[in-house]
């Protein structure tokens, strides 16, 4: 770009700031979010719940224990439901999302049988719009491959309800592939690696499927399995006012077609603020442990913790990745669940050094916030997930298209819902603060 363009354009920076002193002063709300911290309500759900805080009756917010409800069920009652022998709880929790209950035997294969059913990519699209033009980026390929299933569908912009649902089975169903072919043409043709290509086994649950595509043997134990079906289990919906699901509300709401609002959803969660943020997670732990190792001292451990809030080290954001949420506040119930997951993954793929590391940097991250800011943090979702795909053999280009192909069932649910019981164009405002120039004569 022309050197005087960028100086036109810091001028212009300069020229029309927007204090912060004016947001409190029209009572506009930065990012939705009200001075405590809390969101904005922008819609009613019965979906699921997130709680990380209460509210007294005068409005001051106390801090509280992390729960996470899917339909009302707490999500630790929900992980004993749906155990079973069969590797299909990410499955049985995608009815639920959707219809509102746990499904019988007889209807959760059915269930399953139609997810099946719409496995296989529609004829030379592997060929046509994945192996011929892959992206270095797994989150934006799954964008393309979105809006090119859009082509394959003779009623793309039908957005009736029984429609939405359709279409959203038949991406569900599609998405492993569609990430796991992405990326194998990643490895090959940006990478120089070798290409494996496996067709989708119609006999696998999601979970199972996905190991398959991405092992070059295709074997995988059952219990990794099961951890991975865990993990989608957990990342399957949070609420209405999660970004991506947010996103995917105000896109539909226009009238549009199910491709192009979860591809916007898509272009959210990659951001690392959102679920980007467990690779930036598992990248920033990696760079601590290759600069203080995992026999690091407490010493070593909080001087490394006050440099990366100080700026100091990694990226220098003064960010610490897998740490504090939009609502939790004193814990995660999805981060505490994945923990005793790591546990036994470590032990069996004999990690346990690197995760007591993990575990030590938790707790005084914690410490610190709440010794030198007075404030409860606490470690979220993205800390532990991406060591569990790491000690999966997962790598790092999947973390969050991985995040994709579970929460699609929330972007599904809300969809419908709003569809439902509002239907509204969703359009809020902003407030102008500049100066009227006078009219040209």
């Amino acid at each position: 770009m022309d050197k005087k363009i960028l100086e036109i354009f810091d001028k212009s920076i300069v020229d029309n700031d927007i204090s912060h002193d004016l947001y409190s002063t029209y009572n506009v709300k930065k990012g939705l979010r009200n001075e405590d911290g809390t969101g904005v309500l922008i819609g009613l759900t019965r979906i699921a719940d997130v709680v990380g805080y209460q509210k007294l009756e005068n409005g001051t917010k106390i801090d509280a224990e992390g729960e996470l409800y899917y339909r009302g069920i707490e999500l630790a009652d929900l992980l004993k439901q749906v155990e079973s022998e069969q590797v299909d709880g990410f499955e049985r929790t995608c009815f639920l999302i959707l219809f509102g209950y746990l499904p019988n035997k007889a209807e959760l294969d059915l269930f399953k049988h139609e997810l099946q059913q719409g496995y296989e990519l529609p004829k030379d699209f592997l060929t046509t719009n994945i192996l011929k033009r892959p992206s270095n980026s797994i989150m934006n390929e799954l964008q393309k491959d979105l809006l090119n299933l859009y082509n394959e569908d003779e009623k793309a912009d039908d957005t009736s309800v029984t429609n939405t649902l359709k279409q959203g089975l038949s991406i569900i169903a599609k998405l492993p592939e569609m990430m796991i072919y992405s990326y194998q043409a990643k490895a090959h043709f940006i990478d120089n690696k070798s290409l494996m290509i496996h067709p989708v086994n119609k006999d696998y649950g999601i979970a199972e499927n996905i190991l398959h595509l991405l092992r070059p043997d295709s074997h995988f134990t059952k219990e990794e399995a099961k951890i991975l079906d865990l993990l989608l289990i957990m990342h399957a919906d949070h609420g209405s006012g999660n970004n991506s699901t947010f996103s995917n509300l105000v896109v539909a709401s226009t009238g549009t077609d199910i491709y192009s609002a979860f591809s916007a959803s898509i272009g959210s969660l990659k951001g690392p603020r959102h679920g980007g943020a467990n690779i930036t997670c598992k990248q920033m732990m990696d760079t601590i442990i290759a600069e203080i190792g995992e026999d690091a001292s407490d010493d070593e451990i909080n001087t490394i913790i006050t440099r990366l809030h100080q700026k100091d080290f990694f990226d220098k954001q003064g960010l610490i990745y897998g740490f504090g949420h939009a609502v939790y506040t004193l814990s995660d119930p999805r981060c505490i669940l994945l923990k005793d997951q790591a546990r036994e993954l470590a032990l069996a793929c004999g990690e346990t050094k690197r995760l007591a590391f993990y575990e030590r940097f938790e707790e005084l991250v914690v410490s610190y916030f709440k010794v030198n800011k007075g404030k409860n943090i606490c470690a979220n979702v993205d800390f532990y997930s991406g060591l569990i795909y790491d000690m999966l053999q997962i790598p790092e280009d999947l973390y969050s298209p991985l995040f994709v192909t579970s929460r699609s069932v929330g972007w599904l649910a809300h969809n419908i819902e709003e569809k439902l019981y509002c239907n509204r164009i969703i359009r809020p405002a902003g407030l102008y603060v500049g100066k009227k120039k006078e009219r040209i004569k």
